[in-house]
């Protein structure tokens, strides 16, 4: 059994990047048929974070699935990561997850101290968010993953969606962007410690605190920012509720040191993906450095949420989330329906 190997030497992709492309996703999905249930609230059709199924006229059970491969080599900080990745869909849909179940997929010649320390992480965070883990699931895998299942509940009138942005709404970005670009610098051996604790600290915290931050607030819609970057989701965003989204890229919070590695080609395999399936979904209303287009289509892992927040409600919601981050920003607004979904300024 080897305890000391990278687990990123395991793995050709990492975290969120690692996520079938979105076009070929796409194709897949398109052609299977729809469940049709009256309690069934969001199903995949709009691409919302998670599906939503009504109990009760007070309670609604929220669902959802995530798991990668490794984006670190220590073992419990992969755990953590992972686990605040799945946990981030309840939060993204205006839940508080309550049950989890592990995913561990599991090399035979890796140490079992390894698959403790990944469990581990993952126990800690659901912890940290007030849930519980109740089993799982382990197969043995020559490339190891890990994530969770995760159930989460709500009243029905506080579930939020990816497709109710309204005209007029302030779009804030809670996480900064490029961990993508980042972790695969990282992978290659370019990043001090210091700035590798700080990705870490990025993909470890959880969107609880950013939800938390929204309670008695209007928000219209809302997504997380994970593996088809902020130009996915934002394109998800716009295209469920049938208007356009305005980026202002030069407010986008954005990893130091991310747009450098950017300009130096060290950028992951996903942001192709992304690219080849956004090329034709967004316009570009200035010039753009290619290395800030590139971050905004790079996938994420573990990223922040996504509000559309009408403009009354946009100060409280920085103020309150000051507490709990500096990287909180106002990044785009919400148009009318235009010819693309998407415009960068």
């Amino acid at each position: 059994m080897l305890k000391d190997i990278r687990l990123t030497s395991l793995t050709k992709t990492s975290g969120c990047a690692a996520k079938i492309a979105p076009g070929v996703l796409h194709n897949a999905l398109n052609s299977l048929p729809k469940f049709e249930d009256f309690n069934l609230l969001v199903g995949f059709d709009t691409n919302d974070d998670a599906c939503v199924y009504k109990i009760n006229d007070n309670t609604v059970i929220i669902q959802t699935v995530d798991f990668f491969p490794p984006m670190v080599d220590d073992p419990y900080t992969f755990g953590q990561i992972a686990a605040a990745n799945a946990l981030s869909d309840i939060y993204a849909m205006g839940g508080n997850p309550k049950l989890a179940m592990n995913l561990l997929c599991f090399p035979s010649c890796l140490d079992t101290s390894i698959m403790h320390d990944i469990l581990a992480g993952g126990y800690d965070k659901v912890k940290e968010a007030g849930a519980v883990i109740a089993g799982g699931h382990t197969i043995a895998d020559p490339i190891p993953k890990y994530g969770l299942s995760v159930s989460g509940f709500a009243h029905p009138n506080e579930i939020l969606s990816n497709s109710n942005a309204k005209t007029g709404d302030i779009l804030v970005l809670t996480k900064p962007l490029g961990t993508g670009i980042m972790n695969t610098a990282a992978k290659a051996e370019l990043l001090s410690e210091a700035k590798i604790k700080e990705v870490i600290s990025v993909m470890t915290t959880l969107n609880k605190y950013a939800k938390e931050c929204v309670s008695g607030l209007e928000v219209h819609s809302c997504t997380d920012i994970t593996g088809f970057s902020l130009i996915g989701h934002s394109y998800e965003m716009a295209s469920g509720s049938n208007k356009t989204i305005e980026i202002f890229s030069d407010s986008v919070p954005v990893i130091d040191g991310a747009m450098e590695y950017a300009k130096m080609g060290i950028i992951p395999e996903g942001m192709y993906n992304n690219l080849d399936y956004l090329k034709d979904k967004f316009t570009l209303k200035s010039n753009i450095p290619q290395e800030l287009q590139d971050v905004l289509i790079d996938p994420q892992t573990s990223g922040g949420l996504l509000l559309s927040i009408p403009e009354k409600n946009v100060k409280e919601f920085l103020t309150r989330i000051e507490d709990f981050t500096s990287y909180a920003k106002i990044i785009g607004q919400v148009l009318d329906k235009g010819e693309k979904p998407i415009i960068i300024k």
